[in-house]
């Protein structure tokens, strides 16, 4: 019976890891999330492996080749915990590849913040600051409240551009 083991990929290499695993025959998963990133200024939303360094191979013990994995253009080495490869459950494949879209890209869930919240602005003008949300307004805008210079001013940003401060 076939299980799933996890592999240590070299440093942005996932992507290569799996394309030279699948010609050599291999099953490969390699869980995609979105991920902000900002390029000359632009924010934008990209997938990128949801495990950096790590993706899942599913083998049989003592009867596929575990050899050509090792030297795989991309794979730094096989996990293991002492002489055990590291075993994933497959519940856990299986619910990773449930919250997929179309494009193989893990559907999270979408953050909501209450007013009340703290949160710092991630990007535009304000990128750093933290804030109060105050309130919601249209679909995905935010409305804030900021202090600056012992003062508090209401700024509205949109949603995509804050994360939480716990």
């Amino acid at each position: 019976m076939k299980s799933w083991f996890l592999l240590q990929a070299k440093p942005r290499q996932e992507n290569l890891a799996k394309l030279n695993l699948e010609r050599q025959g291999y099953t490969v998963y390699l869980p995609l999330a979105p991920v902000r990133r900002k390029m000359r200024g632009k924010v934008t939303i990209e997938s990128a492996p949801m495990f950096p360094l790590y993706l899942f191979i599913n083998l049989q013990e003592g009867t596929d080749d575990w050899g050509p994995i090792r030297s795989t253009i991309g794979i730094a080495r096989l996990v293991r915990f002492g002489q055990i490869p590291a075993r994933i459950p497959d519940q856990l494949i299986l619910m990773l590849k449930s919250r997929e879209d179309e494009k193989g890209v893990q559907r999270l869930p979408i953050k909501t913040v209450e007013p009340g919240d703290k949160v710092r602005i991630a990007a535009g003008p304000f990128e750093g600051y933290e804030a109060i949300v105050q309130s919601t307004s249209s679909r995905s805008r935010i409305v804030l409240l900021m202090k600056i210079i012992e003062s508090y001013i209401k700024v509205e940003i949109d949603q995509d551009s804050l994360e939480t401060v716990s």
